[in-house]
C-alpha cells in the first residue's frame, strides 16, 4: 500500500482524472501540487475498500460505487470549526437580526436560517444559543429553524449527536454557556441539549445541487467553503442562494471570501468589522 500512495504523485494521468471527478461530484478543486495530501487523506480508504492503485480508485469511482465515493467525500473535506467563529456574523444575528424579526416590522411568523456546510455542528448551535439566550431576555413569539447541511455524512452524524470532547468544547465557548447548554454525559464528552437540538434540521447537500426544494431563507451563512471551489462554481452557487433567499434576505460569507461575478446581486453591510452581504 506504501508503493500505492507514492504512485498517486507519479501516475500524472490518474490523479488528473481523481481530481476531475471530485470537481465534478462535489466541486472540489484539487491542484497538481497537492498530491500528497490527497495521498495522506485517502490512505485509509483505500486500504477499507482493498484498493491497490489510483486508477482501481477511479475506475471505482465512476462506476458509480456510492459507498466509495461517500467516503471519498468524507476524506478530501476539510472540517475545521468552532464556536461563534469570527465573532461579527454572530453579534450582527443577536444584536440586529433577532430584534428585527421578533418585531412587528417583521411579518412573517418564521424565520428560516440556513448554515450551509455546517461541519460537525458549531455554527448551527452557536446560532440556537443566541436564540436562547435573546428569548430569555425578550418577548418573541416567532418560530426560528435553522437548517444545516454538510457534504460530509461523518461530521454531519457527529453533528446530529451533539458530543463534543473538552478540547472542541473549550474553543469559543465560555464556561457559563457550556453550564447552561450543554450536560457532561461521560468524563470526557460534553452533548448539547435537547432544547438547542430542537431548533435544528440536519441534512445532506451538495452545494452543486439544486436549492429550489428547499424553500425561503432570512439569512444564509455559507462561510469558509467557496474557497475550495473554482471561480465559476461559486459564482452559479451565489447565484442559486440568491434565489432561495426571502426579499432582502441576508448572505454571510467567510472573511476571505468574495462574491466572485455574483457582486450585483447583493449589497455590502457594513458590521465594523465584518461584512454581511443582502440580496437586491
Amino acid at each position: 500500500m506504501v508503493n500505492t500512495l507514492k504512485n498517486i504523485s507519479e501516475d500524472c494521468l490518474y490523479f488528473k482524472a481523481f481530481c476531475e471527478y471530485l470537481q465534478k461530484t462535489s466541486g472540489i478543486t484539487i491542484t497538481p501540487n497537492k498530491t500528497y495530501l490527497v495521498s495522506a487523506r485517502i490512505r485509509h480508504v483505500m486500504i477499507e475498500h482493498e484498493l491497490t492503485t489510483l486508477s482501481d480508485l477511479v475506475k471505482r469511482l465512476n462506476g458509480n460505487d456510492k459507498r466509495l465515493h461517500q467516503d471519498i467525500v468524507n476524506s478530501m473535506t476539510t472540517n475545521e470549526t468552532f464556536w461563534f467563529r469570527d465573532g461579527y456574523p454572530f453579534h450582527y444575528f443577536h444584536d440586529t437580526l433577532l430584534p428585527y424579526w421578533a418585531s412587528s416590522e417583521y411579518k412573517d411568523n418564521n424565520v428560516r436560517i440556513w448554515s450551509a456546510a455546517c461541519s460537525s455542528g458549531q455554527e448551527p448551535y452557536s446560532l440556537a444559543m443566541l436564540c436562547e439566550e435573546y428569548k430569555a431576555e425578550h418577548s418573541c413569539s416567532k418560530k426560528i429553524d435553522i437548517f444545516a447541511t454538510d457534504l460530509s455524512n461523518d461530521v454531519l452524524d457527529q453533528a446530529k449527536k451533539g458530543e463534543f470532547d473538552h478540547l472542541s468544547i473549550g474553543r469559543g465557548l465560555s464556561e457559563t454557556r457550556i453550564n447552561q447548554f450543554f450536560t457532561s454525559n461521560s468524563e470526557h464528552y460534553w452533548e448539547v441539549n435537547r432544547s438547542l437540538k430542537s431548533y435544528i434540521r440536519f441534512q445532506s447537500i451538495n452545494l452543486l445541487d439544486s436549492y429550489e426544494a428547499l424553500g425561503k431563507f432570512d439569512i444564509i451563512y455559507c462561510r469558509n467553503v467557496l474557497i475550495y471551489f473554482t471561480k465559476e462554481t461559486k459564482t452559479d452557487i451565489l447565484q442559486r442562494m440568491h434565489k432561495v433567499l426571502k426579499p432582502g434576505g441576508l448572505l454571510c460569507l467567510g472573511s476571505s471570501e468574495s462574491l466572485a461575478d455574483a457582486a450585483s446581486l447583493f449589497k455590502m453591510i457594513l458590521c465594523d468589522p465584518g461584512i454581511i452581504y443582502q440580496a437586491i
